[in-house]
């Protein structure tokens, strides 16, 4: 991986740092429609930070399923059958995640605190086993 890339990787995972940070600001402050939409793009960064890692290029315009499915293409056969299983037990989670990407912008979509906070655990159970 070349310099570039490295510096790319750093960054992702940076802002996907803050995106998380900022979603427990936001969900301990009743913004709960904002906090799913900071996880969802916590979550999205870090999948793509993996894969330039695994030197997959990632695309611009993905959801979070679709990013979990590159990088299982890429990954050894343990960290393969990981994300399956992460994918599997978080398949309502995940959905709901790119829902909240999809309707910051376009939708009125009303998030409850019990939501946000399962979606929270979640993207960090997620993020911790995606190596």
């Amino acid at each position: 991986m070349g310099m570039a890339h490295r510096d790319e990787v750093r960054h992702l995972l940076q802002r996907s740092r803050e995106f998380q940070e900022t979603a427990k600001y936001q969900l301990n402050n009743g913004f709960f429609g904002l906090a799913a939409f900071s996880l969802e793009q916590s979550l999205q960064l870090h999948l793509r930070a993996k894969l330039l890692e695994n030197g997959v290029d990632y695309p611009r315009h993905h959801s979070v399923r679709t990013l979990i499915e590159m990088l299982e293409e890429v990954a050894d056969n343990d960290t393969t059958i990981e994300l399956k299983n992460i994918k599997n037990k978080y398949l309502l989670e995940l959905g709901i995640l790119e829902d909240a990407y999809i309707s910051s912008r376009y939708l009125m979509r009303e998030f409850k605190k019990e939501e946000v906070e399962k979606l929270k655990k979640a993207v960090e159970d997620v993020i911790k086993n995606v190596k």
